[in-house]
């Protein structure tokens, strides 16, 4: 069902946000150089490795390391870039993710293919069996903000408590965050 749910909304949600996607897409070409899309390796399900796609905020030289780690983040955002990420619109390329199957709408946000220490909790505690999703409880419960222990937790009681109204619900709750704009920290 959760499969099913999935492909229906990232296909009426692909048509229905074409337009946009490609006036974004132009917008991030027109004011900095480079594609408009960025490709992330990432680890999914069952720690496979897939590659997921983004709207670019980040300058092309930018190291390929979690925004966190950066020294100064704001310095290598392009100029839509902190637009992008405070609305989440640099996530709707994820849609793509979604209809071929390397995400779903909800589980843990899909870590970086460097982030040895977030993989490795996620796998004691069983999280890496899951899809990850566009976003997630952790997502809704503090986002760039939580420390990774912490975030493992909230994954994990997910993994716990996944069913179609928990799904529902964080979807809610997530659509209220980034209306909001809580939780971004660049």
């Amino acid at each position: 069902m959760k499969r099913l749910f999935d492909l229906c909304l990232a296909a009426g949600l692909a048509v229905f946000l074409l337009i946009p996607s490609l006036v974004i897409a132009l917008l991030v070409r027109l004011t900095s150089p480079g594609p408009a899309l960025y490709w992330s390796d990432r680890v999914g399900r069952d720690n496979a490795i897939f590659r997921m796609p983004k709207f670019r905020t980040m300058r092309i030289d930018t190291p390929a390391v979690a925004t966190h780690l950066l020294g100064d983040p704001k310095s290598f955002l392009t100029p839509i870039g902190s637009f992008l990420r405070k609305t989440s619109l640099d996530e709707l390329p994820q849609l793509w993710s979604i209809l071929t199957g390397d995400m779903s709408f909800v589980g843990p946000r899909p870590a970086l293919f460097n982030q040895h220490d977030l993989v490795e909790l996620r796998t004691r505690c069983g999280v890496h069996r899951l899809p990850p999703g566009l976003t997630g409880w952790a997502q809704i419960n503090g986002r760039d903000e939580l420390p990774i222990p912490v975030k493992v937790e909230f994954d994990r009681e997910y993994l716990e408590r996944r069913s179609f109204l928990f799904d529902i619900r964080i979807l809610k709750l997530t659509f209220i965050k980034v209306v909001r704009r809580e939780g971004v920290t660049h």
